[in-house]
């Protein structure tokens, strides 16, 4: 069983207390693997290791910074299989979909913050009554980085490459549910030669290891992505300490489709945006709005290519739809169904969990579930789901 360890001042470091997380294969509902259960100590020791690399890592040239920053993309895309096999293992994606969108995407993070910052100039304006504003943009310190589990490397790496192009050092804190992406990153960074402690992994849970990285008083710089009530939260802590905060919360995004749109695109656009990744994005097209002139022929043509996509082993190419993160996401996506039902919706299509054969049989799949007849004023249509369900309303 794959065992990770914490990430701290350029070495894999053990725990103090030796207690693990179980992390769980989603497509099979089983163990794979074991994630730390850090605590304020790992958190203390992962800020004293970035402030250290700090003061050298600030003053480090940008050209030198960025030279560093691709070869970690370098070193990543030369590992893009590999990568994204584990991605789709851990997160219950398709491997497809981990290929072709989280590991090229967290490649190219490096990269383009690489080029930013070589090209990136300080700026001075002479103002029409003869003052000059000058720009001068300068590390601050440690980030705290806190991603989420739907696109793990991706979504992490979005926060490593501007943090470190910009001088700054981090410790970073992945969802305890998608851990396996970042520990594996951890060792490109010691190949690419990034220098001791400029970025820390700890894994842990949010009330415990979270926690006690966004209220560490040596930490100013907060970036978190993920649920709004942790973002409420969150930022109750930072508030009173002035901390610079970044908060990416939830979405409960609207298509809208009006009769002189290109009607085959229209349908084919809206099913990739409700149904990528599982439905598990902040900015997937969850409810659609149709202009009643062509709602019924929307409608038509979109619920039966919803019956055809595929939901099924992740590794399978035919596969369109993976499984969910865990047992406790499925069952919540499952609940806002029965809850749509309640509130007067009607299942167009899908609505229940996906049964599956063999070694998928007790996986975490949801049918893509497609709902009509609801008010916007429903539950369902005012909170996140985050899932492969779909509201349709007309206009």
């Amino acid at each position: 069983m794959l065992k990770l360890s914490n990430f701290i001042g350029g070495e894999f470091a053990s725990l103090e207390e030796n207690l693990y997380i179980d992390n769980y294969d989603p497509s099979i509902g089983k163990v794979y693997a074991q994630i730390p259960d850090s605590s304020e100590h790992e958190i203390n020791l992962a800020v004293e290791a970035a402030q250290k690399a700090f003061h050298t890592w600030s003053k480090t040239p940008c050209s030198t910074r960025a030279q560093i920053m691709y070869r970690i993309a370098d070193i990543l895309e030369s590992k893009l299989d590999e990568f994204a096999m584990a991605e789709s293992k851990d997160q219950g994606k398709t491997l497809e979909f981990a290929k072709n969108v989280d590991i090229p995407r967290s490649i190219y993070n490096f990269r383009y913050f690489a080029g930013h910052i070589l090209h990136m100039e300080e700026k001075a304006t002479v103002m029409d009554n003869g003052y000059l504003n000058y720009v001068q943009r300068s590390p601050l310190g440690v980030a705290g980085l806190i991603s989420p589990w739907n696109l793990p490397l991706y979504l992490l790496t979005w926060k490593i490459a501007p943090c470190i192009a910009a001088g700054c050092t981090c410790v970073a804190k992945p969802s305890e549910f998608t851990s396996v992406t970042a520990y594996m990153l951890c060792d490109i960074f010691k190949q690419a030669g990034l220098p001791e402690g400029v970025v820390n992994m700890v894994f842990g849970k949010g009330p415990k290891a979270g926690q006690a990285l966004v209220s560490h008083p040596k930490v100013p710089l907060i970036s978190f992505t993920g649920g709004t009530v942790t973002g409420k939260k969150l930022n109750e802590t930072c508030a009173p300490l002035f901390k610079k905060v970044s908060l990416e919360l939830g979405g409960k995004n609207a298509n809208i489709i009006f009769e002189d749109c290109d009607f085959e695109k229209a349908v084919d656009t809206s099913i990739r945006a409700a149904f990528s990744n599982q439905g598990e994005i902040c900015l997937c097209g969850s409810r659609i709005f149709v202009q009643k002139s062509i709602y019924k022929k929307f409608l038509e043509s979109f619920v039966p290519k919803v019956r055809q996509l595929v939901v099924g082993d992740p590794r399978d190419p035919k596969t369109k739809v993976g499984a969910l993160i865990s047992k406790q996401h499925m069952e919540k996506v499952l609940g806002y169904i029965e809850l749509a039902k309640q509130e007067g919706g009607v299942i167009e299509c899908g609505g229940e969990r996906k049964q599956l054969d063999g070694e998928f049989s007790d996986g975490y799949f949801v049918e893509p579930t497609v709902i009509t007849n609801i008010k916007p004023s429903c539950r369902v249509a005012q909170e996140e789901i985050f899932g492969p369900v779909s509201l349709k309303f007309g206009l």
